[in-house]
């Protein structure tokens, strides 16, 4: 994209040692420095580990429940311990991990670097944009061992605000506090982008990485206060009594569902925009070509967020809005599946011909988009009314949005954690437990949430854990699944913390990818680049002999 002296390859173990000395890891070693950083790469470190801690908890949440779902008698949890067990596994892994996941430890990594800035327009605020994170986290956590909330993730009326006997306040306390940790992280990154690109990164020259999470970023300042205002109200509603969505004092509990999914069905696209992004990055690589379609790609993103605003009333057509209603609203998520589908067509026409390399970064996008794919055509099943109102509340609706929160936004964050660790770290990590990881994972991935699909069909409601004995086998099938897809997760987090160590230095540019994070050392250096650099060309810029054209 550009020329700098960075560009020279560290060659041998003396050269990446020496770029490892003058990294922002070596900047301060003591926990002070890192607890008061405003290095973007350095609070993109603390959100990781975070995550991952967040990532865990929620997935022995998800443990227990399907273990408890081996028997149609649900041995193992209480009525009200399985509606705890499947709440809190679904606040943490939807705020605590898939909504921050990629944009506050990838975006926040590599944003500046792509754009070439040394950081993001507001440093101080990224910092507090993290502890407000670990707030949030603190409230949920007090939440878990002080005995839980069972309204499920979506704190519905009136069940939330009347009846429910957990910690509702404190739950929905801390989805409002992380809510601000979100429009903090947009903001910066939409001024960061607009601000401090470096001369002659035009908007044609972004990478769509950034394009990506500048639409991301859209959506989470103008949908997170949504949220927040709501569960406010279930607040209010809950210890004052004031009858905001209480029938018998002048509220309206449907007010409660149109409220919550204005904001959560973008939400959705919170998680599988920055995603979308990663997989951009990586489909180039992997090929060895410019993304097909560059600005079809970008202007998708930018569609796909404004679409996303205008679909919410597809979560509620059992819910007594009216048939007009219903119909528009179907459309338009008809209609949102086009920007999608440009992505996944474009994605394919750059690996058309292109010099294919089975890395595991690779295989992780060859994951999502397989993945995403069948996510996708069920999320069209359900936008139609027909089929929606059969198979509404069943095991089918878990696996679709699993398929996409899950299968697409961890393939890729898992892509993109294999992608840039030697940018991240300086270090290489087993190739060979990579590529197992990533075909372990869209195995059980499969094997887990496939069956559920046939359940859901057949009649299995969700959030039930006595069933049919009839549904048995599948429900066995589908822990067999889980209990692969828990052990290729723990996996990763073995083979990468083993290579902080051992693992081989990486060089600057491991993947002879394009950008601009590829032209400084790895680790890069504190304020990641002596002087800005100048770009004079397009992103993806892969030499012409390099595309396997045929000519």
């Amino acid at each position: 994209m550009t020329h700098t002296q960075a560009d020279l390859p560290a060659t041998g173990v003396h050269a990446a040692t020496e770029a490892e000395r003058a990294s922002y890891l070596r900047a301060g070693h003591s926990l002070r420095s890192w607890l008061l950083t405003t290095d973007h790469k350095r609070i993109a470190i603390l959100y990781l580990i975070a995550i991952t801690a967040f990532f865990f908890i929620g997935g022995a949440a998800a443990a227990a429940i399907r273990l408890d779902l081996l028997t149609p008698q649900g041995d193992l949890l209480s009525n009200e311990g399985y509606n705890r067990a499947f709440t809190i596994h679904g606040v943490i892994m939807v705020w605590f991990f898939l909504i921050p996941s990629i944009p506050s430890t990838f975006g926040n990594f590599l944003i500046p670097l792509m754009i070439g800035a040394r950081d993001l327009a507001f440093p101080r605020l990224n910092l507090l944009s993290w502890y407000i994170y670990v707030l949030g986290g603190m409230v949920t956590i007090y939440v878990l061992v002080t005995g839980g909330v069972d309204t499920g993730w979506t704190f519905y009326t009136p069940l939330s605000s009347m009846f429910a006997n957990g910690h509702v306040v404190a739950a929905a306390a801390a989805v409002f506090i992380v809510g601000f940790s979100s429009i903090l992280t947009g903001l910066n990154f939409i001024v960061t982008v607009h601000t401090l690109r470096a001369p002659g990164m035009g908007w044609g020259r972004l990478p769509l990485f950034v394009w990506s999470h500048y639409a991301t970023s859209l959506v989470l300042v103008l949908a997170t206060p949504v949220l927040s205002v709501t569960l406010v109200l279930i607040a209010a509603e809950r210890l004052f009594g004031i009858g905001i969505f209480d029938p018998a004092l002048g509220g309206d509990p449907l007010l409660y569902q149109h409220l919550f999914w204005f904001y959560s069905h973008p939400a959705v696209y919170i998680m599988i925009l920055p995603a979308m992004g990663v997989v951009s990055e990586l489909v180039a690589a992997a090929a060895h070509k410019p993304v097909f379609g560059y600005w079809f790609v970008a202007f998708s993103s930018l569609a796909i967020a404004v679409i996303g605003f205008l679909v919410w009333g597809h979560h509620m057509f059992v819910a007594g809005q009216s048939m007009y209603a219903s119909a528009v609203f179907s459309f338009l998520s008809l209609a949102v599946a086009v920007p999608s589908a440009i992505k996944v067509y474009n994605w394919t026409a750059t690996l058309y011909k292109g010099h294919i390399s089975l890395e595991p970064p690779f295989l992780f996008a060859m994951s999502f988009i397989g993945l995403f794919v069948i996510g996708g055509l069920t999320g069209l099943m359900l936008a139609l009314l027909a089929v929606d109102v059969h198979v509404h509340d069943t095991t089918f609706v878990i696996a679709h949005f699993h398929y996409i929160m899950v299968g697409g936004t961890v393939s890729a964050f898992f892509g993109a954690l294999h992608y840039w660790w030697p940018k991240i770290t300086g270090r290489t990590y087993s190739r060979i437990w990579g590529r197992l990881t990533a075909i372990f994972i869209f195995l059980g991935f499969n094997l887990t949430f496939f069956p559920q699909f046939l359940l859901g069909y057949l009649g299995m409601p969700r959030r039930y854990h006595v069933y049919d004995p009839a549904f048995q086998v599948l429900h066995v099938l589908s822990t067999a699944g889980a209990s692969v897809l828990g052990i290729a997760y723990i996996l990763p987090f073995a083979y990468l913390l083993y290579s902080l160590r051992h693992g081989a230095p990486a060089g600057p540019n491991p993947w002879q990818a394009k950008g601009l994070e590829w032209t400084v050392p790895s680790p890069p250096p504190k304020h990641n680049f002596e002087r800005i650099p100048m770009v004079t060309e397009n992103a993806y810029a892969y030499p012409v002999e390099r595309r396997g054209d045929d000519g």
